[in-house]
């Protein structure tokens, strides 16, 4: 059994070294009491992370479990229904929800790993 100190101390999603430079990773987290999919995208040693779902028809944007599309423009591509986000913000830039923006959730990198903020 836990401690109350254990179960205080946050756990990583994953180490950085999981998600490929300029890629992307999929990872199942508690979000807000919710068990959620979660896309992480690495720039560097930076970490961007949105609910793995599309604002349009609320489908999750990848193709396979943890395989996103990704346009020769650099913008990630949801699978369903194509609409396509930038990935600095998450705004939808193009497709049926342009004007909306993925859901981002709040992360820090940390000696080498990705924490929930």
């Amino acid at each position: 059994m836990e401690s109350l100190n254990e179960a205080s101390v946050p756990r990583p999603l994953l180490t950085l070294d999981h998600i490929p430079v300029g890629g992307f990773a999929e990872i199942e987290a508690v979000v807000e009491g919710d068990a959620e999919s979660l896309i992480l995208y690495r720039e560097g040693d930076t970490v961007r992370a949105w609910l793995n779902v599309c604002p349009h028809a609320g489908r999750r944007l990848d193709w396979a479990p943890g395989e996103f599309l990704r346009s020769k423009d650099g913008l990630l591509v949801c699978a369903v229904h194509g609409a396509s986000f930038e990935l600095n913000g998450g705004g939808c830039v193009a497709g049926p929800c342009r004007g909306e923006a993925l859901r981002a959730v709040p992360v820090v990198v940390r000696d080498g790993a990705v924490f929930l903020l």
